[in-house]
């Protein structure tokens, strides 16, 4: 398989849809209608419990820009939110490049569109682990999947994608948008992708550590009956 070799990209890429799924919803009360400010005509795609969350701080003007991913997938969320956000549309519109038109193709086949932003932060499995007690199957429950998926596609495809991964982030985001007409910058996209890459590495880092120092009668002693 040959590898595909980008020749051509914009510095300045226009913030148009962007999507939200934070375990940590700090911040979002700022965020969101600080984008909807800079681009009225933004559109958020979002899941569960951030859904409810940005549907709450817009109010009335939710109906005219928030999307659930579901209906914008068509795929329903299955039970206890285990998948939510894997799912070919996602992932097309989050790594397609500008330039590419067969990208440009499967976008108009599948009417999926770019998407310019990412804001996800992950499960809180470090806060989990910290608890007395804890198990390997409560650990294991909060793994997250979706969200490094997200982080990585997103921060690999920084030539157009910003990722999101830091809420204290969000002030200094809308701070360059204003600047640049409502547009990140490769800088910007750049600096977000070396963040979102370290975050998911810890993240990792701490799952491999965890499981590293637990027994097999541990593992074993959480599905006996």
């Amino acid at each position: 398989m040959s590898m595909n070799v980008v020749e051509k990209i914009d510095d300045l890429v226009k913030v148009k849809h962007v999507l939200v799924s934070v375990s940590d919803k700090r911040g979002l009360d700022a965020f969101i209608p600080g984008l909807k400010e800079i681009n009225p005509d933004i559109r958020i795609f979002s899941t569960g419990g951030t859904f409810g969350r940005i549907k709450e701080i817009l109010g009335d003007n939710a109906d005219s820009c928030l999307t659930q991913v579901s209906d914008y997938t068509g795929q329903p969320e299955t039970q206890g939110g285990l998948v939510k956000t894997l799912d070919f549309k996602i992932y097309l519109g989050l790594l397609t490049e500008t330039y590419n038109d067969s990208h440009q193709d499967d976008l108009k086949r599948t009417e999926g569109v770019p998407i310019d932003m990412v804001a996800v932060n992950l499960y809180p499995f470090k806060e989990t682990i910290s608890k007395e007690g804890v198990t390997v199957e409560q650990a294991r429950g909060n793994i997250d999947i979706g969200g490094p998926c997200m982080i990585r596609a997103s921060a690999k495809n920084c030539i157009r994608v910003a990722s999101v991964v830091d809420p204290s982030d969000y002030s200094m985001i809308l701070d360059e948008m204003n600047k640049n007409n409502g547009s990140t910058t490769l800088d910007l996209r750049f600096r977000l992708a070396c963040k979102a890459f370290y975050h998911t590495a810890v993240y990792d880092r701490t799952i491999a550590d965890f499981l590293k120092d637990r027994s097999y009668d541990e593992v074993k002693g959480c599905y006996e009956t």
